[in-house]
């Protein structure tokens, strides 16, 4: 058995922790910037594991706009590690929102923009996962609360919410989830290669 054959497990085991906590760091910013109610449960969970490493970072970044700064550059920093660790091991490229990085070949610069790519490629499908679990779960449990399905609809608002206000429910039958799926999608597809492309030079 060649080295390739313990490669794979362990790229799969640094790919599952860091992109588990990556989301978590995500998560906290993204409810912190859509003001979600931090006495829930899981939002609670979210900040006690998040909070040692962004208590000592906001010392050095401050807040931009009322935002939480530190958080967004921590994430770049954990996927750029990720990228790193992944070229120490050999791996010649990841999957970047559907485009395949050459993280092998690149340069440091390179790989800082294939980080920055990788983000916003996560950022959309968080918001792309809320919009597909709100409508799950209106069809599921209408009209049920618990700390979950809160935090989903704090998620999907801001991408459901303008598009109810262009296209308003046609007989009882609400279309902005759909309109606003392809949108996501087709966003993903305008905004992540681009930068994927200028990460090559």
């Amino acid at each position: 058995m060649g080295s390739g054959y313990f490669t794979s497990p362990l790229m799969l085991i640094i790919n599952t922790l860091f992109d588990l906590y990556i989301l978590l760091v995500l998560l906290r910013f993204m409810l912190q910037m859509l003001r979600a109610d931090f006495y829930n449960p899981v939002s609670q969970f979210i900040v006690k594991l998040t909070s040692p490493p962004l208590r000592i970072l906001r010392r050095i970044i401050p807040s931009a706009a009322g935002q939480d700064s530190a958080s967004i550059v921590f994430c770049l920093a954990l996927i750029y590690g990720k990228f790193l660790l992944m070229r120490a091991l050999s791996i010649p490229a990841v999957n970047i929102g559907g485009v395949m990085a050459p993280i092998g070949g690149a340069s440091y610069v390179g790989l800082a923009l294939f980080s920055v790519a990788d983000l916003i490629a996560l950022i959309l499908t968080v918001f792309l996962i809320a919009v597909i679990i709100h409508v799950i779960l209106s069809w599921i449990s209408p009209g049920q609360y618990n700390p979950v399905i809160g935090l989903v609809n704090r998620l999907a608002e801001p991408v459901l919410k303008p598009i109810r206000k262009l296209i308003p429910p046609l007989g009882g039958l609400d279309l902005s989830p759909l309109f606003a799926t392809l949108l996501i999608l087709v966003a993903k597809m305008l905004i992540v290669p681009p930068i994927i492309y200028l990460g090559n030079f």
